[in-house]
C-alpha cells in the first residue's frame, strides 16, 4: 500500500505545478500516518520504560534539613542480621552507564554536533568521576559493607542506613553538599538515634556512592536525549539533502519517517526544528505532520521543546552540583568530622586523667576501634561501653590519681581490658580466645610451634632415610638433620608470625603545637672529630635536623671524641676543637634572632678527652659511643662531668627529660622528634621501675623507632 501511494505521487510530478505537488505531499503524509498507525503503533503510543529520576526532591534550608533528619531517624528500623552488600555491584553498573554516556557524547563532539550543558560537564570532569569511582571501590571492601546496619522497611529496604541517609541529604540539596548542611543533617539525626563509629567513617564513602548514583541517573537522561538528537539530526540532514537535489522526493523521506518508530520527545523535536528552521518551505509540511501526530496526544511542539529546555537546565544544575560535591568530599578532613559527631568521642573525652583529649588522632582512633570491637561481641552499644571504660577509670582515679589505671586507655588497650570485657558482657569467639592465649603465652607458643615443625620435619626425614640408607647412617646424620629441621621450624614460625600477629602502634600524646617544657628533649649525634671536612659535614647535618624539627623545647648537640691515638694529645686536636666550637656558636648566633621560636641555646657541644685503655693499648674515648651516652646521662642528672668542652646554655638542660640518639648518617624527618617525645610522654608508655627486681617492669625507658632507608 505504501509503494502504490508513493508511485502514484511520483507519476503525478510531471503534471502538477509546485503548489499541486505540495498539496499531494500533505495528502500523502496524512495517508501514510493512517497506514503507519494501522501497521505499527507510533513511538507516542509505545512509551519507553520508566527511567530512574535524578535525586531531586524539594530543596530544604538548614532548619528544614534538621527537622527532616529527626523524622528520618524516627522512621528507620534496623535489621538484626547482616546481609550481602549490593553497593559495589551498583557502583559497577553506574560506572558502565557513565562510560557509555561519555562515549556517546564524545562521538557527538567528534561529529561536530551540539551537546547539552550537562554533557559538557560530564565531558570536562569525567577524569574526576573515574577517580572517585576508584576511591569508592578501594574504601568500601565487602567485609566493611556487610557490617553496616541495614534498614528493614521502606523504599530503601536492605540498604545500609548510612547510605539511605546520604540519598536523602543529596536529594534535598540537589546534589550540592557543604559542611554546614552536612553537619546539621548528621547532628540532627544523631540527636534522635546515634550512628555507629563504622557508619560515621562510611559517611564520605556513601556520599561518593550517592553522588555517583545521581550522576548515573543524569547521565542516563543525557544519553537518551543525545540519542534522540542524533536521530533528529540524521532525519533532518537526510531531508535537507533530498530537497537540495529533488524536492518532490521529500515524500519518500516522510514515508520512511512515518514507518519509523520516532522518539517524539522534546530533545528530538528541538533538534529537528532547529535544523529545518529557515530552510525551504517544503519543510513546513514535515512540521505540520509532526504537529498533527502530537495533537492526537494533546501535545504541541512548543510545549515539548520548552520542557526539554527546562530539563536541560535542571540536569546541568544537578550534574554541576554533584561534581562540585565530589571535589568537596576530596578536600574535607573527615577525621574532624568523625570526632565532632561521634558520641563515643564525646564520652571518652571525660577521661578522669585528662589524657585522652591531649593524644594524637591515631591513638584516639585506636581507642575508638577498641570500643567498636568490644561492642561487636556485646549486647551493649558503643557509647555504653565507652561509658563503662570512663566509669572504671574514675573509680581508679579516686584511689590513685597518678596511676595508669586512672586513664581510660588502661581498660581499652592495656592490662585493664579484662575488667572492661567483664563489665560489658563480651561474648568471646574461638578466634578471640586463641588471640588472648597467644598474647598471654607468646614465648611458649613460639617455642612449641618451632619444636612441632622441627619434630615433624625430622620424622619425615627419618621415614625417608629408612627406605634409602642403613640405621647406622641415620644415627650419624640425626643431629645435623635435627639442626636443619630447627632452622626450618624457626623460618616457618617467623613467617607465620609476621602474617598472623599485627604490629601495634604505641599510644602517643599530641605535641604538634610544641613539646611542653616538662618534656624537654635533646637530640645528640655521637661521633668522632677526624678532619675539618668531617666537622663541616657534622655541623651541616645538625642544622638540617634542626630546620626539620624546630621547637622551643627541642635542642641539638654533638657528642664527640677524638680518634684513637698513641698519645693523649696530638698536634691537630686543638684546631679540630676550635672548628667545632666555632661552628656550634655560629649556629646559635645564626638562629638566635628567629621570630618564630626562641632558639637561644638550641645547639650544644659535648666533647670528651682521650683516656688510656690498657687492654687495647691506645688513648681513646671511654667506651666510645656507649660511654659518651652514659657520660651525657650523668651530666644531665648532675652526677658527674667528664667533658672537656661544653658549648651552649647548660641551664636549659636542667629540665631535659628525653634524649634522642642518632648516628651521623641518620636523618630526623620533619616533626619526628615531637612524635617520639609524645610517645615517651604517654602515661601507658612511662617506665615503671621495680626496685626489688631492679628492672623496668612496665612501660619503656628506651624506644627504637622504625628506621627507613633513603634511596
Amino acid at each position: 500500500m505504501f509503494e502504490l501511494s508513493a508511485r502514484a505521487c511520483i507519476a503525478l510530478k510531471s503534471i502538477f505545478t509546485v503548489e499541486s505537488e505540495l498539496l499531494l505531499i500533505v495528502h500523502g503524509i496524512t495517508s501514510l500516518t493512517r497506514l503507519s498507525s494501522w501497521r505499527k503503533p507510533s513511538w507516542v503510543e509505545m512509551p519507553r520504560a520508566v527511567e530512574e529520576q535524578p535525586l531531586r526532591s524539594e530543596l530544604y534550608s538548614v532548619d528544614q534539613l534538621e527537622r527532616h533528619a529527626r523524622g528520618l531517624a524516627e522512621s528507620h528500623e534496623l535489621a538484626a542480621y547482616a546481609s550481602a552488600d549490593k553497593l559495589i555491584a551498583r557502583l559497577h553498573d553506574n560506572e558502565r552507564v557513565l562510560v557509555q554516556t561519555y562515549d556517546l557524547v564524545t562521538a557527538a563532539v567528534s561529529a561536530k554536533r551540539r551537546i547539552s550543558p550537562a554533557a559538557e560537564w560530564l565531558l570536562d570532569n569525567f577524569y574526576l568521576i573515574e577517580e572517585q569511582i576508584r576511591t569508592s571501590r578501594r574504601h568500601l571492601p565487602k567485609s566493611y559493607g556487610r557490617e553496616l546496619p541495614r534498614l528493614t522497611s521502606g523504599t530503601n529496604e536492605g540498604v545500609p542506613r548510612v547510605y539511605a541517609i546520604a540519598l536523602e541529604l543529596i536529594s534535598h540539596v540537589d546534589g550540592r553538599l557543604d559542611a554546614l548542611s552536612l553537619d546539621a543533617f548528621i547532628a540532627s539525626y544523631q540527636a534522635a538515634r546515634p550512628l555507629k563509629l563504622g557508619e560515621l567513617w562510611a559517611v564520605p564513602i556513601v556520599l561518593r556512592l550517592a553522588l555517583i548514583e545521581n550522576l548515573r541517573r543524569v547521565a542516563k537522561r543525557v544519553g537518551t536525549t543525545r540519542h534522540d538528537r542524533d536521530v533528529a539530526s540524521d532525519w533532518a540532514e537526510r531531508m535537507v539533502s533530498v530537497v537540495e537535489k529533488t524536492p518532490t522526493d521529500l515524500i519518500l523521506v516522510l514515508a520512511d519517517m512515518a514507518r519509523a518508530q520516532l522518539p517524539l520527545t522534546g530533545a528530538f523535536l528541538a533538534e529537528f526544528t532547529r535544523h529545518l528552521q529557515g530552510q525551504s518551505p517544503y519543510f513546513s509540511f514535515a512540521t505540520s505532520w509532526l504537529e498533527q501526530r502530537l495533537s492526537e496526544q494533546g501535545l504541541t511542539i512548543e510545549e515539548l521543546v520548552r520542557a526539554d529546555g527546562h530539563a536541560q537546565a535542571a540536569d546541568q544544575v544537578s550534574i554541576g552540583n554533584s561534581i562540585t560535591s565530589l571535589r568537596f568530599l576530596s578536600y574535607t578532613d573527615w577525621r574532624d568530622f568523625v570526632e565532632n559527631h561521634s558520641v563515643v568521642e564525646k564520652t571518652l573525652r571525660g577521661d578522669p586523667a585528662g589524657v585522652y583529649a591531649n593524644m594524637d588522632f591515631a591513638t584516639r582512633d585506636c581507642y575508638r576501634h577498641a570500643i567498636e570491637a568490644l561492642a561487636r561481641h556485646s549486647k551493649r552499644s558503643e557509647p555504653e561501653i565507652a561509658g563503662d571504660a570512663v566509669a572504671l577509670a574514675a573509680a581508679a582515679f579516686e584511689a590513685d590519681s597518678t596511676g595508669t589505671a586512672s586513664h581510660v586507655g588502661y581498660y581499652l588497650i592495656q592490662s585493664g581490658r579484662p575488667s572492661l570485657e567483664r563489665k560489658a558482657g563480651v561474648r568471646f569467639s574461638h578466634r578471640m580466645i586463641a588471640a588472648k592465649i597467644g598474647r598471654r603465652l607468646p614465648l611458649q607458643i613460639y617455642l612449641v610451634a618451632i619444636v612441632l615443625i622441627a619434630t615433624g620435619a625430622t620424622a619425615a626425614w627419618g621415614r625417608w632415610g629408612q627406605r634409602h640408607t642403613s640405621n647406622a647412617s641415620l644415627l650419624w646424620l640425626l643431629i645435623p638433620a635435627m639442626l636443619c629441621a630447627l632452622q626450618i621450624g624457626v623460618a616457618i614460625v617467623n613467617w607465620m608470625a609476621t602474617g598472623l600477629v599485627k604490629a601495634r602502634s604505641l599510644p602517643r600524646l599530641d605535641f604538634r603545637k610544641g613539646i611542653p617544657s616538662q618534656h624537654r628533649t635533646i637530640v645528640v649525634v655521637p661521633t668522632m672529630l677526624s678532619s675539618p671536612g668531617n666537622i663541616a659535614d657534622l655541623l651541616g647535618g645538625l642544622e638540617v635536623r634542626y630546620l626539620a624539627n624546630r621547637d622551643a623545647n627541642l635542642h641539638f648537640g654533638l657528642l664527640t671524641d677524638f680518634e684513637d691515638a698513641a698519645s693523649e694529645v696530638t698536634p691537630g686536636d686543638d684546631e679540630l676543637v676550635r672548628l667545632v666550637v666555632e661552628g656550634i656558636e655560629s649556629l646559635n648566633h645564626k638562629y638566635a634572632a628567629s621570630n618564630r621560636v626562641s632558639t637561644a641555646g638550641s645547639f650544644f657541644l659535648f666533647h670528651r678527652p682521650r683516656l688510656w685503655n690498657a687492654q687495647e693499648g691506645v688513648w681513646m674515648g671511654y667506651e666510645r659511643k656507649r660511654g659518651k651516652l652514659a657520660d651525657l646521662n650523668a651530666f644531665l642528672r648532675r652526677l658527674g662531668d667528664r667533658f672537656s668542652h661544653v658549648v651552649g646554655d647548660t641551664l636549659l638542660l636542667a629540665g631535659v627529660k628525653y634524649v634522642i640518639t642518632l648516628d651521623t648518617d641518620t636523618q630526623l624527618p620533619r616533626d619526628s622528634a615531637r612524635q617520639m617525645a609524645g610517645t615517651m610522654a604517654h602515661p601507658l608508655n612511662r617506665p615503671v621501675f621495680d626496685a626489688k627486681r631492679n628492672r623496668v617492669v612496665k612501660g619503656y625507658s628506651i624506644l627504637q623507632p622504625r628506621v627507613g632507608v633513603s634511596l
